[in-house]
């Protein structure tokens, strides 16, 4: 299954001269949603991993089908003042502005080995941000996985050193 066909082009979202890439239509699809878990699922069903990080939002849509299927913990990393509880963050930047990502101070043990999941890696800048921010509470990172790749932004440049994954390439 060609899973390009289930990813929408909008120009000019969030802001203009973004072209954003709407997983709405794969995620209303069973079968191409399928087809993603299943990917992620044998990519991974061999390592040792202790759990995966779900980037927040759109990276929550893939991890917990993921984790569940590997029986390892699913760890949020998300937007700041979002989690209940002690957190951990840090700041990056954006193709079109400023972020900041954290997690839970346990989220991640001591020497954990983690896989990074989301849905897209443009920039690289906030999955850079989340390698930076597991190694700061003591975690491995074990691999980084997207459903797309904008490989014309050069986001892997970022996350040099780390096992990059992705299903689709543009």
């Amino acid at each position: 299954m060609d899973l390009k066909q289930y990813i929408r082009d909008v120009p000019d979202f969030p802001i203009p001269g973004v072209l954003f890439k709407d997983i709405t239509p794969l995620l209303s699809n069973p079968a191409a949603f399928c087809q993603v878990i299943d990917h992620l699922t044998r990519k991974y069903e061999q390592s040792s991993l202790d759990s995966i990080v779900a980037i927040d939002a759109r990276g929550f849509l893939f991890a917990a089908p993921v984790a569940y299927r590997l029986g390892k913990p699913l760890v949020p990393a998300r937007k700041p003042g979002k989690l209940p509880w002690e957190t951990r963050s840090f700041e990056y930047s954006l193709e079109y502005g400023e972020a900041a990502i954290e997690m839970h101070v346990d989220g991640v043990g001591q020497g954990d080995k983690v896989l990074l999941l989301d849905d897209l890696l443009a920039t690289g800048g906030t999955l850079a941000a989340a390698t930076r921010l597991v190694e700061s509470i003591g975690g491995e990172v074990a691999g980084v996985a997207v459903v797309i790749e904008l490989t014309e932004l050069d986001g892997r440049k970022g996350l040099e050193g780390y096992d990059v994954y992705s299903i689709v390439q543009y």
